[in-house]
């Protein structure tokens, strides 16, 4: 099988670009892909000099770097030499089989539009994140954030979207759709909620389950979790917020009883019971989401990522490289 080439944005994100360069060696050494660093070349070199990977990775020159709190439109512009539209131009051009970026995520998305495209019949690409929230395999929330603003057709096609990203990444033969509400019953929600629970109701290669709410996500109840960008991103940051919190209180609870025992932190929340249920909360176990519905593999990494985060959006993209979900996505997408 062909070495999977993945490229990689050195420069986005807030750890960049050291902990981006100790990601993708992690990257190279685990899953035996080549990675293509993307941004400032002397820079890079000089990171990489006491690299134990002597093959695998190579550098491509981007002078210009996409801030978090830039325009999207407008820096893709302004900053034609960026490492997000080098990287995006090595997609399109099939120089890389997929992108990962920690950087400006509105000008990941602007970029991956204008330049890759738009899948068929599809209208609005999202972004699909996976939640996993104590329960025994991970939920796919779509929208997480690259649509504010959405009609009931859009939630739609996010259902649609998630479907198949579910059923060939998790291998969930029909996965279960659920649509984010205030209320279980069929009348409840805005007017959004409401009128997408009739296109869901009636669509076809679609297994809806109903409304859910926000105390369903941590239960398992659906695989896929529709929601508008807005809301979704919101329930994100929520579940991360919680997240950071309990891993951070677990771990001064963990340093008292290690300071008494002989036992490091992580050895004795393993000890107890903890430390498959703290791992699991980590949003770096996952490393990135994916925006689904473009031509073209590109995953959206954590600002906050590093070196374990990147390797493992590194082995996510390989993942979706792999079994050709960008391909499957353009066929089934329109059915």
């Amino acid at each position: 099988m062909k070495t999977v080439k993945i490229a990689l944005d050195a420069a986005g994100g807030d750890y960049a670009p050291h902990e981006m360069v100790k990601g993708a060696i992690k990257g190279v050494q685990e899953y035996g892909v080549e990675i293509v660093l993307v941004g400032r070349k002397n820079v890079l070199r000089k990171l990489l000099e006491k690299s134990p990977v002597k093959g695998g990775i190579s550098i491509v020159d981007a002078t210009e770097v996409i801030d978090f709190n830039e325009h999207p439109i407008r820096s893709l512009q302004n900053k034609p030499n960026s490492s997000i539209v080098i990287g995006i131009n090595l997609l399109k051009r099939g120089d890389a089989s997929a992108f990962i970026s920690a950087g400006n995520t509105g000008a990941v998305v602007a970029s991956s539009l204008l330049t890759l495209g738009k899948a068929n019949s599809i209208s609005r690409p999202a972004i699909g994140c996976f939640l996993d929230v104590l329960t025994s395999r991970p939920s796919l929330l779509v929208d997480a954030g690259a649509n504010s603003d959405c009609r009931p057709e859009h939630l739609l096609e996010f259902a649609r979207l998630g479907t198949l990203f579910s059923k060939y990444i998790l291998d969930i033969p029909f996965p279960k759709v659920g649509l984010l509400s205030n209320g279980m019953e069929e009348g409840k929600g805005n007017r959004l909620t409401q009128e997408t629970f009739q296109l869901l109701k009636d669509a076809k290669n679609i297994t809806f389950i109903g409304n859910i709410e926000g105390h369903d996500i941590s239960r398992n109840t659906a695989d896929v979790i529709v929601t508008d960008g807005f809301t979704g991103n919101i329930v994100l940051k929520t579940i991360e917020g919680s997240n950071d919190n309990f891993l951070n209180s677990m771990r001064e609870l963990g340093h008292v009883f290690s300071s008494v025992s002989r036992l490091k932190t992580r050895e004795l929340l393993k000890e107890i019971g903890l430390g498959s249920w703290t791992k699991k909360l980590d949003f770096s176990e996952y490393g990135g989401a994916c925006l689904l519905g473009i031509n073209g593999n590109v995953i959206i990494a954590h600002g906050r990522s590093k070196a374990r985060a990147v390797k493992n959006a590194i082995g996510l993209a390989k993942e979706t490289v792999e079994r050709g979900i960008t391909e499957k996505l353009k066929e089934e997408s329109h059915e």
